[in-house]
């Protein structure tokens, strides 16, 4: 009886699976979540998280970096926090009369930004060169940051009093922007008798490391997309700006813009990262549909008439993903 192929990306998929059963360990639930950052891993890109406080944001990024060795700074954004807090500053010694330049936590490689909509844009902006660069600016040297970089960062749904909201500009630099919701009751349940006890939380192993991660990056280009699903990609993101010209015209007075080419890029590989964590070696339209509203509903921007209905992005992106025809 002849060998049945090997599976694609078996090795790729055994760490992944490895790393969620270490997360698992400690975090209850929230495997989307887990999912779709593992999915930002692979693309290397950044993640904004909004939920509620107390939904284990904070604990799920840092055991994150527990599980893939890599380094973390976890930096609470405040009103009166500064750039040079963030990035670092020059220091000088008035005994050898030099300037010495001191590092910010910025310089690591998994950097929890906590309520980043609490600072203002001045601060906000500094994230920015290191997020597209993946380099930081001190003086007039530039110091590279070590790989794998990643930014995560959360916000408040609740609270907009004394906040600044992102631009949309820094909103187009990440990847994905994730809703993380309430548990399910019996996942609460679990939470409950795991953080009622005295004893610590569970110790998470080392799974992976950062070069690991790089080859697992470069795995990407061995997925294959059709021609037809690049031109599925290219009418969503299209829709989101003329919808008009997809008999969408009910959103027409909703949308203020659609988004940016960004999107195209980060739909193509956030749709072949989910099939490398499938173990397929190409892409169906199903890896399209299931990373959508991730990749779209911080880049669409809704008019005032929209806010005034209570109509959201992802109602935008449901509408859209229904009439744009899926490719056989």
């Amino acid at each position: 009886m002849p060998e049945s192929p090997p599976k694609p990306f078996a090795r790729e998929q055994e760490l992944l699976c490895r790393i969620r059963t270490e997360i698992g360990k400690v975090v209850v639930g929230q495997e989307q979540v887990v999912d779709r950052i593992l999915i930002a891993i692979l693309c290397g890109g950044h993640v904004l998280i909004e939920g509620v406080p107390g939904l284990a944001k904070t604990l799920l990024i840092s055991t994150l970096a527990r599980t893939l060795d890599a380094s973390f700074s976890r930096i609470q954004f405040t009103p009166d926090l500064l750039p040079g807090d963030l990035v670092g500053t020059q220091i000088f010694h008035p005994q050898t009369g030099a300037f010495h330049t001191r590092k910010g936590p910025v310089f690591a490689q998994i950097i929890l930004a906590d309520e980043i909509n609490r600072s203002p844009a001045k601060v906000q902006s500094a994230l920015l060169e290191a997020m597209q660069e993946k380099q930081v600016t001190i003086g007039d040297e530039s110091f590279p940051l070590d790989e794998p970089f990643m930014v995560l960062a959360t916000q408040n749904p609740i609270e907009q009093e004394g906040t600044y909201p992102l631009p949309e500009a820094q909103l187009d630099r990440f990847l994905f922007k994730i809703i993380v919701r309430y548990p399910e009751l019996e996942q609460e349940r679990e939470i409950l008798r795991r953080m009622s006890k005295n004893t610590p939380i569970l110790r998470v192993e080392r799974v992976t490391s950062a070069p690991a991660i790089l080859e697992m990056r470069q795995a990407l280009d061995n997925v294959f997309m059709k021609d037809v699903i690049e031109s599925y990609i290219l009418q969503i993101v299209d829709a989101t700006r003329r919808p008009g010209g997809y008999q969408l015209d009910d959103l027409v007075p909703l949308i203020r813009h659609g988004a940016s080419p960004r999107a195209s890029i980060y739909l193509a590989k956030a749709a072949k990262a989910r099939s490398l964590m499938e173990g397929r070696d190409y892409v169906v339209p199903s890896d399209v549909q299931s990373i959508g509203p991730e990749v779209l509903r911080h880049r669409i921007a809704l008019t005032y008439k929209a806010q005034a209905r209570d109509f959201t992005s992802d109602q935008v992106i449901e509408a859209i993903f229904r009439k744009v025809p899926v490719p056989a």
